[in-house]
């Protein structure tokens, strides 16, 4: 199964081809992940400190442009001053080099949390819902994105040469006609509730509902994570790689010390729209989800 596309792309800012935005556009959408092995995030000597471990309990740690705030760190409060600018970089890179991969997406693109993953994945242990080394398609537990495409960029920063391990998984429309069946619709009102009393930051449509649930059930059937059908990739350090998290079945297998940008997309901007999962879905349902 080919489940990767190449790029020799090696800067952040380098003006890029129109055949080669052409080709990324279509291969994302297509499903595919987009590896860029020579794009690496630059470090200074002294921002070493981005390798110290933390805290080994928190998976993440989050930075958000639009309010210039980092969360994930406990105790060393300094430690957390020293990382800002460092993921704030990283996200102002990112911003500029989706822009250019994507000029189609550019006025349409929304920025969203940036992270930092300093934690090794392999054997860590986690409650099955948070298990990401089990195959799963990323949906929001507190943030509802209404329908929109989850764009994510990543960066191994490894400093030891190890490579991030991912696996993938069978297609969108299969993970669909499999998992669908089995949902049924929200309990009347509970979206509602569950942003009035702050457990969501919007109200869930229906939408939201089934991928969450598609998230859960995938992770819970442990029958099905032995027996579906999977690629195993590894993404060398110093790399960087573009992925659909929303339609890409994908579970990180090991590595340490990841960056990523996560990006959404309105549906409408999209080249090829009926490949979202919204219009996926709402084909197989007959009706509007959001």
């Amino acid at each position: 199964m080919n489940v990767l596309s190449t790029y020799s792309i090696n800067a952040w800012d380098k003006p890029l081809k129109e055949e080669e935005q052409q080709s990324a556009l279509i291969s994302l959408e297509a499903g595919k992940v987009l590896l860029c092995p020579q794009l690496c995030f630059q470090l200074l000597p002294k921002e070493q400190v981005l390798f110290i471990p933390c805290n080994l309990d928190t998976k993440n740690i989050s930075f958000d442009a639009s309010t210039n705030s980092i969360k994930g760190i406990q105790g060393n409060q300094k430690h957390g001053m020293q990382l800002k600018p460092i993921l704030a970089r990283f996200s102002q890179q990112a911003r500029i080099f989706m822009n250019s991969l994507f000029p189609l997406y550019a006025s349409m693109l929304i920025v969203g949390r940036t992270s930092y993953r300093p934690v090794q994945i392999k054997n860590r242990k986690s409650s099955a819902y948070k298990d990401d080394s089990r195959l799963h398609i990323d949906a929001f537990h507190a943030n509802p994105n209404q329908g929109k495409r989850i764009l994510r960029l990543f960066c191994n920063i490894n400093p030891y040469g190890q490579d991030r391990v991912w696996r993938l998984g069978e297609a969108f429309p299969d993970v669909a006609n499999r998992f669908l069946p089995k949902i049924s619709k929200p309990i009347p009102g509970i979206a509602k509730f569950l942003h009035w009393v702050g457990l969501t930051k919007g109200i869930r449509s229906h939408y939201d509902h089934i991928m969450l649930e598609i998230h859960n059930r995938m992770k819970l059937d442990m029958n099905y994570q032995k027996q579906v059908k999977y690629t195993e990739v590894c993404f060398p350090s110093g790399a960087s790689w573009i992925v659909s998290t929303d339609s890409v079945s994908h579970a990180a297998m090991s590595g340490q010390y990841v960056l990523e940008q996560t990006f959404l997309l309105p549906v409408t901007a999209m080249q090829n729209p009926v490949a979202a999962p919204l219009r996926i879905l709402e084909n197989l349902l007959g009706s509007s989800l959001v």
